[in-house]
C-alpha cells in the first residue's frame, strides 16, 4: 500500500528480479497465492527483500505477489511509529466489523493513482510469523486499512478490484492519459 504519494512505473536497470515492483497489468498481481509451508532461512530472505522494497518505494505495505512471488507473506509497517514492522506469514481475516470507513488509498502496484476504497474499520486477523508461530491480532483505523490492503494482493485483488465501477473509469482513464502524454 502506499501513503497516496506517486511512484515511478519503473524500476532503475540492474535490480535482481525479487527486487522489481510489479505493477498494474502484471498477471501475477491477479493470482491467489500459495499457502507458505516451509519455515526457514530463504522465507526470512524474502521478507527482509520486501521490507526493503517497501521502504524504497515509500510504502506502509507489500505483498509477496508485488515483487513477482506467487506465495502468501506480506509485511507492513505503522506509518505513526517507523520501528514498528512486521511481517505476516499465510494471514487471513477471520472477524470484520460491519462499520466500513470509506478513504483515499494509493497502490505500489497502481502508480500515481488513489482512488476510494471502503473498507472494514476493525478487523481480526490470524497469521504466523516468520518461524511459523501463530498470531492472531486486532487492528483498527489506518492499521486495519493497510492489512486488508495486503490480504488483497495475497488473495489476487487490487484496489481497483475494491472501488466503485465509476472510480475504477476514473482511475483508468487518468492512467491511460499519463501513458499516452508526450515526454513520460
Amino acid at each position: 500500500m502506499s501513503p497516496n504519494k506517486p511512484t515511478s512505473m519503473h524500476s532503475p536497470r540492474g535490480q535482481a528480479p525479487l527486487e522489481r515492483l510489479r505493477t498494474f497489468g502484471d498477471p501475477v498481481l491477479k493470482q491467489a497465492t500459495n499457502p507458505v509451508t516451509v519455515f526457514d532461512g530463504r522465507l526470512e530472505k524474502l521478507a527482509q527483500t520486501m521490507l526493503e522494497v517497501m521502504d524504497r518505494e515509500d510504502g506502509v505495505g507489500l505483498a509477496a505477489p508485488q515483487i513477482g512471488v506467487v506465495t502468501r507473506i506480506m509485511v507492513w509497517r505503522n506509518p505513526d511509529r517507523e520501528t514498528d514492522r512486521y511481517a505476516f506469514v499465510n494471514a487471513r481475516v477471520v472477524e470484520q466489523s460491519e462499520a466500513r470507513t470509506t478513504a483515499a488509498e494509493g497502490c505500489l502496484s497502481v502508480p500515481g493513482a488513489t482512488m476510494e476504497v471502503a473498507r472494514a474499520d476493525e478487523v481480526t486477523v490470524d497469521a504466523q510469523d516468520l518461524k511459523g508461530r501463530p498470531l492472531q491480532v486486532h487492528l483498527t483505523g489506518l492499521l486495519a486499512r493497510i492489512v486488508q490492503h495486503e490480504i488483497d494482493h495475497l488473495d489476487g485483488r487490487l484496489i481497483l478490484d475494491r472501488t466503485s465501477p465509476e472510480e475504477r473509469r476514473r482511475v483508468l482513464k487518468e492512467m491511460r492519459e499519463r501513458t499516452l502524454a508526450p515526454g513520460t
